[in-house]
Order: structure tokens, then C-alpha cells, then sequence
């Protein structure tokens, strides 16, 4: 199905004009570091997780990705530049706890990469991958004084529905996007 944002959807790989979401394999690791190994990173995720120390210590993260998928249309995605294939973080499709029925989008960029619409544009994306398979509705939880992860929910076309500590016990802001939402131009200031 086309799409005005030219998102494709090609098996485990989505593709824009900017970027290529395909699999992680433990290659990667040394690039994923430099977005996991930043506290300036994983002081924001939710859940929780600590700096990821060491290149062995990331392989082991994604080794354990890889050995227990999410069910689908859920999942972790490597995003890269489509122009040189360099590392720029990750996204994810991943249920909510505690009942694990309502799905997150969540990304991790390499601070290199911030400021450029990279985490927007693969949310997006991801976005596209959920409502083609289905689902309805997404969320995306943000910490307090995240404005970093507000303004990439916001410019995915995410709406602020509350805050709450139902999920990962944080007290959390949380946004969602309907189907019927995506891809709605916005009014400025709306």
C-alpha cells in the first residue's frame, strides 16, 4: 500500500527516504554502544536501563533481543542512514506491561544523530508497520522533562492523553496515535 511519507514495508526491513529499519544482529554492537553506552541515552528509556558498559555487554543485549522476539507486528528495529548504512540508534514496537495489551513505540538515537527528525521519521515508520498489520492505537511513554522524546512523540502526530504510573512503575506522560490519525496534516498551533 502507498503511502505520501513513502514509508515501505519489505518482510523485517522499512524503509524512508532517509532510513533503513531492519533487523539487529550482533555486528552491531560496537555502533549500538555509542546509543546504549550514553547516559545522556538511557536516562530517558523506559523501562529503565542502566549504560551498557562494555562491547561484549551490548552484544549480550542484543543477543537477548534476537532470542526472544516480541510477537508481531512488535519489534526492535536497528535504524541506519539509507545513504551509508552508518548506525543511527534504534526503534521499537513493544507491548505494555502490566497487561501487554496496548503497544509502545519507543527509539534511541545516537546523540550524533539528534536535532535531525531521525527518531520521528523511524517512529513514523513503525507507525505505518503496526496500522498495516492491524492495530489500532499506539502509545509512547515519556518521562517528565523528556522534551526530547514530547517533541519526536508530537511530530509522529502522537497526542498527550495523561500521565500515569501504570507502566514500568514510573510516573510517566503518556501520548497516543489512532489510525485514523496518522498522516492528518496539522494546523499550526493546533
Amino acid at each position: 500500500m502507498a503511502n505520501p511519507h513513502r514509508v515501505s514495508i519489505d518482510g523485517a526491513t522499512i524503509t524512508t527516504p532517509r532510513l533503513v529499519l531492519r533487523p539487529w544482529t550482533t555486528a552491531d554492537s560496537p555502533a549500538a554502544l555509542a546509543v546504549f553506552g550514553d547516559e545522556s541515552v538511557t536516562r530517558w528509556l523506559s523501562p529503565a536501563m542502566a549504560r551498557v558498559p562494555s562491547v561484549d555487554e551490548m552484544s549480550a543485549v542484543i543477543s537477548s533481543w534476537l532470542e526472544s522476539p516480541p510477537p508481531a507486528p512488535a519489534g526492535r528495529w536497528a535504524i541506519s542512514a539509507a545513504s551509508d548504512g552508518r548506525l543511527l540508534g534504534g526503534v521499537a514496537l513493544l507491548p505494555l506491561p502490566p497487561e501487554k495489551t496496548d503497544l509502545e513505540i519507543g527509539w534511541q538515537l545516537d546523540p550524533t544523530a539528534w536535532g535531525q527528525g531521525y527518531a520521528a521519521e523511524a517512529g513514523h515508520a513503525v507507525a505505518h508497520h503496526a496500522f498495516e498489520a492491524g492495530v489500532q492505537e499506539l502509545f509512547a511513554v515519556v518521562r517528565p522533562r523528556n522534551e526530547r522524546g514530547v517533541r519526536t512523540a508530537t511530530s509522529i502526530g502522537m497526542e498527550w492523553v495523561g500521565e500515569t504510573e501504570k507502566y514500568y512503575d514510573l510516573r510517566l506522560q503518556v501520548y497516543r496515535l489512532r489510525k485514523s490519525e496518522l498522516d492528518v496534516p496539522r494546523l499550526p498551533g493546533a
